[in-house]
């Protein structure tokens, strides 16, 4: 068992290491080797990783790939997407071309307000409460003046607060609720300052104002912005004549009827919609990463607003029209451009550039594209070939990597599995056979 350790924040990097080492591995050198195997050469650019966060160690890297040929609203993109999962990079670029094709994307947005509260508790009678919060209203507003003066600038900052009972919820509990126009930048920090500014004016305000009684005033609990912002929204969508869906042996009319009915079980159907829509995060979360945006915070909002009607769904609908296939999605998207690591990490910096330096609008639209883009690779695979069969193919150079493979075994592996289903088990078997026996009488054996 580990022993507890004070003043770890304390430490140097080095003794934080040396700790770590000690107490969890076996092998303490081997465990900082592979930490410091990580550590980037440029001494400057580690010291940049290493104040991101506290009490760093290594750096934790992720694949960045790269998939071209996305046409949206006329414009070619090429995205940059930081992940992990194999064939995602793989579906997205083959989502892409197919659409290219056929018109290309669109994305829309539909709205970019977001939202912050004040949560307070007050117990005195309700109007008294909206007459104090009728007379400070625009005494919230002056006392941020400092905060949103640059923010104002740039055509953003508060667009409203409203007073909202919410007793029915819990005993005595309000809010101030708060929109917000955050222009470039996803405005986190910006948001939070107001809100805190908030709290302090209504507290200050309360201790001058007749109505209350000096035992009986609004008691701020906290305050902070909101992840859910339904209305941060936009749209991207496909469509296309029926006929157009052809393509090899699958029938266009009939993939279009097996593709909307898949997406109507997605609606209907919340075990599912779950994966349906973890597919399209696949998309998102990628894009989001590598623009160094905050995908937990954007993970939490879009899987609150699958569920705002009162049952989670699909996020994504498809339909057929007077002979045309339209697929879409809405999505809410607090993103930014400015701000955050957009002008600290270097790589970020790059998957930016990469994407024509976009403001926060043209992010939000191209990140929904690649999420239906994801969305549509999937469901094309699982109402024809399989999910499977794409997916394991990819996943083949993960298992040769974990049974340590030689690039001659890969090469024969690769060959093997053009005609073999792959499976874990199928790839152990081939390569501890390739190993127990002369290669070419494996490769007769195996490869027909």
């Amino acid at each position: 068992m580990s022993k507890n350790i004070a003043g770890f924040s304390k430490r140097s990097k080095e003794e934080k290491i040396n700790w770590l080492a000690s107490e969890f591995f076996s092998d303490p050198e081997e465990a900082i080797a592979v930490l410091k195997s990580y550590w980037n050469a440029d001494g400057v650019l580690q010291k940049l990783h290493d104040e991101f966060i506290e009490n760093t160690i290594s750096n934790f890297y992720l694949p960045l790939g790269i998939a071209p040929n996305f046409i949206i609203n006329g414009k070619n993109y090429t995205l940059p997407m930081a992940i992990e999962e194999s064939s995602v990079v793989a579906a997205a670029s083959k989502s892409a071309k197919f659409w290219a094709e056929r018109g290309g994307f669109k994305a829309t947005v539909l709205s970019t307000e977001k939202i912050g509260q004040v949560h307070f508790l007050y117990s005195g009678p309700k109007e008294q409460l909206e007459d104090f919060f009728s007379q400070i209203k625009p005494q919230l507003i002056a006392d941020t003046e400092s905060i949103t003066h640059n923010m104002q600038k740039r055509g953003g900052g508060i667009t409203g607060i409203e007073l909202h009972d919410k007793t029915e919820a819990i005993e005595n509990y309000y809010q101030l609720h708060a929109t917000f126009e955050t222009v470039d930048s996803m405005g986190a920090n910006f948001i939070n300052s107001c809100l805190e500014q908030f709290s302090n004016t209504l507290k200050h305000e309360a201790e001058n104002f007749s109505g209350f009684d000096k035992n009986n005033q609004p008691e701020v609990v906290m305050s902070i912005l909101s992840n859910y912002v339904p209305n941060c929204v936009v749209r991207a969508e496909v469509s296309c004549p029926v006929d157009d869906l052809t393509e090899g042996t699958i029938n266009g009319e009939e993939f279009a009827q097996k593709f909307i009915t898949a997406v109507r079980i997605a609606e209907a159907e919340p075990y599912r919609a779950v994966t349906h829509n973890k597919g399209i995060m696949n998309g998102v979360d990628a894009l989001v990463v590598a623009t160094g945006n905050d995908f937990r915070a954007i993970e939490a909002g879009v899987h609150a607003y699958a569920a705002k009607d009162g049952k989670y769904t699909s996020l994504s609908h498809a339909k057929i029209e007077n002979g045309i296939f339209t697929f879409w999605l809405d999505v809410p998207l607090a993103l930014g451009t400015v701000g955050g690591l957009t002008t600290l990490h270097p790589l970020v910096k790059f998957c930016l550039q990469l994407l024509g330096s976009p403001s926060a609008e043209e992010l939000m639209q191209v990140v929904a594209v690649a999420g239906l883009a994801q969305n549509f690779a999937a469901l094309r695979s699982l109402t024809t070939t399989g999910i499977q069969k794409g997916h394991m193919k990819m996943h083949l150079m993960n298992i040769l990597n974990q049974l340590s493979a030689t690039d001659n075994e890969k090469q024969l592996a690769f060959k093997h599995f053009e005609k073999v289903t792959v499976s874990h088990a199928a790839a152990v078997e081939f390569i501890t056979r390739l190993r127990q026996n002369d290669p070419s009488t494996i490769e007769k054996d195996f490869i027909r």
